[in-house]
């Protein structure tokens, strides 16, 4: 049983007075028998009752009161102090909820990113292949333009020096000129 707040100090009371009827009934048994000390309650015991309940009373007011006091002092901030740690620990679950969503939005940014980075690059690798393609082709087109011209050019003299050869050769196969 927890006994709090207003009703502590009729406890205490009720306590002390139970406590004090309970020595009055017992005394003359306790101290009455084998032919020690005989206690007899007088009006002294009503003042000394009076006096224990006055010094209770007392204590209550000058130090109990004070430190319950202090210690719903103690109890109000540490409880703030748990809420004020519970905000604090949503806060910095948020915080680094917020975080974590950050570090993969930038990495699917990132990624995405590269992609374009490496579609454009392909892209430009595409075109440049392309270009020396077809400067390849133009530089073989010339090439071969330039070939059957002197090709032409080469049968056009040799054709004028055909006769000359031919009778060369014609002396010499037949040993006489021709």
């Amino acid at each position: 049983m927890i006994i709090s707040g207003s009703n502590r100090k009729g406890f205490t009371v009720l306590l002390a007075f139970c406590m004090a009827v309970f020595l009055l009934s017992f005394a003359g048994v306790a101290f009455g028998s084998g032919g020690g000390i005989t206690v007899i309650p007088d009006e002294s015991f009503f003042i000394q009752i009076v006096n224990f309940l006055l010094i209770i009373w007392i204590l209550n007011y000058i130090l109990y009161k004070p430190i319950r006091n202090i210690l719903i002092q103690r109890k109000e901030k540490i409880t703030g102090l748990d809420q004020n740690i519970e905000t604090l620990n949503r806060d910095a679950k948020e915080k680094d909820d917020a975080f974590a969503s950050g570090i993969k939005e930038a990495r699917a940014k990132g990624l995405k990113g590269k992609e374009t980075l490496l579609q454009a690059g392909a892209d430009e690798e595409r075109e440049i292949i392309e270009k020396i393609n077809q400067k390849a082709q133009a530089d073989l087109a010339e090439v071969r333009e330039k070939i059957a011209k002197d090709a032409e050019d080469v049968r056009a003299s040799l054709e004028q020096e055909i006769d000359a050869f031919a009778n060369a050769i014609g002396e010499k196969i037949l040993g006489r000129a021709v």
